[in-house]
């Protein structure tokens, strides 16, 4: 059965749909069966893996609201391994919709189940809010990870996420569990990135992966071209760094 990953946080432009999309491309490359689920209603993870989003008929919105099987909405990407479940705008409505809809904290996790057993991961590309989607996210997924980048307000906002956290395991989901922490954006030459790192495996301790993630002009590029960066330039540092965080995200579910 696949595993569930929610990758969040509420604070935006940390790397979260950069993580979700080159991630997935990388685990795939290694031979795991990965389906990337899009609800983040800007709909980048879904252009980020080629996919026009002006052409969808149906997407997360539907799965959400309109009680579409999940199954009739995934879409074969063109990457090794790779299934998407895509989003578009429409997705943006869909957090004032499911206020008046029974049981919508769970509309995500009874959607995904039928489709659970076929993949080795399903990630969650969560928008950055702590809104009814990313409710959504939290109590379908087995574990999240957070993608932190190594600025000065590196760690704002992170306490009222783990907050979040703590209640949705006491109230929806016992199950859930920190998978780690990724530190994107990192610039080991400036003294503020370490003490950043520092700052952060304070925070988390033994939570911390291994794998940093570089600025890098291929990572910011590869998006524009509708490629993960495995795809776009498969020596660039970005990429390099992503394979080996696949690596340690496999050996670590072995």
């Amino acid at each position: 059965m696949g595993k569930t990953i929610a990758i969040v946080n509420q604070k935006g432009g940390v790397g979260k749909t950069t993580t979700a999309v080159n991630l997935a491309a990388a685990v795939g490359a290694r031979g795991k069966k990965m389906l990337l689920v899009d609800i983040d209603p800007q709909g980048n993870a879904t252009s980020g893996m080629g996919i026009e989003k002006r052409q969808l008929e149906n997407s997360a919105y539907d799965v959400l609201i309109n009680e579409e099987k999940a199954e009739n909405v995934i879409k074969t990407s063109q990457f090794k391994n790779v299934d998407i479940l895509p989003a578009n705008m429409n997705l943006a409505g869909a957090e004032l919709e499911l206020v008046e809809i029974k049981n919508r904290e769970s509309k995500l996790k009874f959607a995904l189940a039928p489709v659970k057993d076929n993949y080795d991961f399903i990630f969650l590309d969560c928008p950055p809010s702590l809104g009814l989607i990313t409710l959504n996210a939290l109590c379908s997924c087995d574990t999240i990870m957070v993608p932190i980048q190594c600025e000065y307000y590196a760690l704002e906002g992170l306490s009222q996420l783990m907050s979040t956290v703590r209640q949705v395991k006491r109230l929806y989901n016992p199950h859930i569990e920190l998978e780690g922490v990724i530190l994107t954006m990192y610039d080991g030459r400036l003294n503020l990135t370490q003490q950043v790192v520092e700052e952060v495996k304070k925070f988390f301790p033994n939570k911390v992966f291994d794998t940093v993630v570089p600025r890098n002009v291929r990572l910011s590029e590869a998006p524009s071209f509708g490629q993960p960066v495995l795809y776009y330039d498969k020596f660039s540092k970005g990429s390099s760094a992503y394979e080996d965080l696949a690596k340690e995200l496999i050996r670590q579910n072995n």
